[in-house]
């Protein structure tokens, strides 16, 4: 992804509405692995206690997980529809996360509150330049932005592809797709906004979606159901279902997916090199 193309998202986002697909993505949509969080917990030397802020959480994918390692945890969204599936999904895994609706670029948090801040699978979506300001002062000094993607991988041939060619016969001024996974155009943001020591990983895994989940999970994303009218996510819906049936009746799927995040602390130099 690009600048243009994701300005390209900007655009298309003014017409977004998740809300209309919280069901879905609180049903379908796979949450950051595990794997995820003890990278990070690692990294940072997170631990019980410390005060957490998840930014643009949606269903609460990256808050349960820092829950579940006993930080103390906040959550912000706009979309009060995704806040109420995350706080199904919270009952059912017993964690709790205090979930606030509210804007990354305008955080109603006093300065200096908490010692990690996280974007899982939104920051494309924010004023990043204003989020990565609110982000910095909403942080203690020292403390660390993560700004995370777990993206579906499009290869030649394979059924993201596939299916990325069908989103765009709905949804042609979708302008997102065909990504890697990989957002290197973050970082100079985060070092404007006075992160430095930034650090970035990834690693790939297999999702394991049925055709039911992975049809549930691309209804649940922002060129279908929450941009399309009723009628046209029921025909893209039996569009994909055939293909699948057709092309890729493997059953469940391994849907390729990298994770990739940029980690910066708030505050610290450029580090010297040995």
């Amino acid at each position: 992804m690009d600048e243009q193309d994701i300005e390209t998202a900007r655009s298309f986002a003014r017409k977004v509405d998740f809300g209309r697909a919280a069901e879905d993505y609180g049903k379908h949509r796979a949450g950051f692995p595990d794997h995820f969080f003890e990278r990070i917990v690692a990294q940072l030397g997170l631990t019980p206690g410390l005060r957490a802020l998840d930014l643009g959480t949606g269903t609460g994918s990256i808050a349960r997980g820092l829950a579940r390692l006993g930080l103390t945890v906040t959550a912000i969204d706009p979309s009060e529809a995704l806040i109420a599936q995350a706080r199904r999904l919270d009952a059912e895994a017993g964690v709790q996360v205090d979930y606030r609706p509210g804007a990354a670029e305008a955080l109603p948090f006093a300065d200096g509150v908490f010692d990690v801040v996280l974007a899982g699978q939104c920051w494309h979506w924010f004023d990043r330049p204003a989020a990565a300001r609110e982000a910095a002062r909403v942080l203690r000094s020292g403390s660390a932005l993560v700004i995370a993607h777990f993206d579906w991988l499009p290869l030649p041939g394979n059924m993201v592809e596939a299916t990325e060619d069908l989103i765009r016969t709905y949804s042609p001024d979708w302008g997102l797709g065909r990504g890697t996974g990989l957002y290197p155009h973050w970082l100079a943001g985060m070092s404007g906004a006075g992160f430095g020591g930034i650090e970035t990983a990834s690693f790939d895994v297999a999702q394991p979606y049925s055709h039911e989940g992975w049809r549930g999970r691309i209804r649940a994303s922002a060129p279908v159901k929450a941009s399309l009218d009723a009628a046209a996510v029921a025909r893209f819906d039996a569009d994909l279902a055939t293909l699948l049936a057709e092309r890729f009746p493997q059953d469940p799927l391994a849907v390729p997916h990298r994770v990739w995040w940029a980690a910066g602390r708030k505050g610290a130099p450029f580090a010297d090199i040995p």
